[in-house]
């Protein structure tokens, strides 16, 4: 009679544990599925935030590149200027500059 009531228990038991584990295994496909929607957030916040990110530093490139344009722009209309107001002066800077830029090109051939 021992054994029988042994036999129940350990099928009571055994019945206990099969449910338990199906209850784990329940938890750990729930805790994936949290994780991997986790992990998608994630992925969308951070490619959201990259994409701030780069357009951003495009707005930042095309700024810098209007600014210097300006002032390429700016320099080349007081140059322009001095030029016309001192043609001889500027015809005699300009032929000392080529003479020197002669002189050193000479030098390293």
């Amino acid at each position: 009679m021992a054994r029988a009531q042994t036999n129940g228990a350990v099928k009571e038991t055994s019945a206990d544990l099969s449910a338990q584990i199906e209850t784990l295994k329940a938890d750990v496909a729930e805790l994936t599925n949290t994780l991997a929607d986790y992990g998608r957030a994630q992925k969308a916040q951070l490619g959201a935030s990259a994409e701030d990110s780069f357009e951003a530093a495009k707005q930042k490139g095309i700024e810098t590149a209007e600014h210097a344009r300006k002032q390429a722009r700016d320099a080349y209309a007081g140059a322009e200027k001095t030029v016309r107001a001192n043609p001889a002066a500027s015809v005699g800077i300009a032929a000392g500059v080529g003479f020197l830029v002669g002189l050193l090109a000479s030098r390293r051939s």
